[in-house]
């Protein structure tokens, strides 16, 4: 039995990534189907993305959680940039992002990252954090700050927000909302019988409120909620969410296919076929959605700015 199979070099050391999970039974890793394999990165923009990326000391969800889309996005110059360190503090079990206890917030992250945003030339942009249960607001007025960091640097990017479940953090969501993104997003990643052994820090009904909360404080205001398929979910508890996110007034779903990142993490059930997603979607549609992307390898920011256009263009037809 192995220990742990992805390790960080820190300071000449070697620690494992996930600490939490070293001593959980492995669960090997599945061969992929042919619809789930991608291209390897490599062209010369992913390169200067790349460049771009480390030479203003970012952290990218791109890389941290292992996303497969990396190779077409960072070719594309599009990076979701991830504020707030590297560590989280919870441990999902679905998540590659390395947990742990945080390093204090570096407050010049926020000019950082309006500069990197302003140099990839971006018209829209996702920022995304760990958890940070550790701070008193959840990180709520960093994220406020790196908003506007990136209004003054580039005033005609618009953003959207991925951010944690601020639990235990009143008054924080607030702070995010009254900086008005272009788009707030806050994954609920799966129905609520799986939250006790894939997201068991959080609260699926405590999610729920976040994303109508953020409707009740501005209306005008895009939401957003993903999730991921092949944890053993039914497809009756995937409708169940559909509507309980349409009860908040949820504009946006997406659903992509989980992919486990290594065998300390919770394994793969089974590989939702093609057509089951395109389901979904029809399903999502006629719940009154104004926007779905469901497929095996939809994640929340891919493509995330033609999608905000998509969006603007189905609430313009729906008025």
């Amino acid at each position: 039995m192995t220990t742990v199979v992805d390790t960080i070099n820190t300071d000449n050391t070697v620690r494992p990534r996930h600490p939490e999970k070293a001593n959980r039974p492995d669960n090997p890793i599945q061969r992929k189907p042919d619809w789930i394999r991608v291209r390897a990165p490599g062209s010369p923009v992913f390169n200067e993305t790349q460049k771009i990326v480390r030479e203003h000391g970012l952290v990218t969800v791109c890389e941290e959680a292992g996303c497969p889309n990396i190779g077409e996005c960072w070719s594309k110059k599009h990076a979701t940039m991830m504020i707030l360190g590297d560590t989280c503090t919870r441990a999902c079990a679905f998540c590659n992002v390395r947990t742990g206890r945080p390093e204090p917030v570096v407050e010049a992250e926020a000019e950082n990252v309006a500069i990197a945003v302003e140099k990839l030339g971006l018209n829209h942009v996702v920022i995304t954090s760990v958890d940070r249960d550790d701070l008193a607001d959840g990180g709520a007025r960093h994220f406020a700050n790196v908003i506007a960091a990136i209004r003054s640097a580039s005033p005609k990017t618009t953003i959207e927000v991925l951010t944690p479940d601020f639990l235990r953090k009143e008054g924080a969501l607030e702070i995010v909302v009254e900086a008005k993104p272009d788009v707030f997003n806050h994954n609920l990643e799966t129905v609520p019988s799986k939250y006790l052994t894939v997201r068991p820090g959080a609260r699926y009904f405590h999610s729920i409120r976040i994303l109508q909360r953020v409707k009740e404080l501005d209306p005008t205001m895009f939401t957003k909620s993903g999730i991921m398929v092949g944890f053993g979910e039914e497809r009756n508890e995937v409708l169940q969410l559909m509507d309980d996110l349409r009860v908040a007034d949820v504009d946006f779903l997406t659903i992509g296919q989980y992919l486990q990142p290594t065998s300390k993490h919770h394994k793969i059930e089974r590989f939702v076929l093609p057509e089951e997603f395109k389901s979904f979607e029809t399903s999502a549609y006629s719940k009154g959605f104004l926007l779905v992307s469901s497929s095996p390898l939809t994640r929340s920011s891919h493509h995330a700015g033609e999608d905000f256009a998509k969006l603007q263009a189905a609430r313009k037809k729906a008025a």
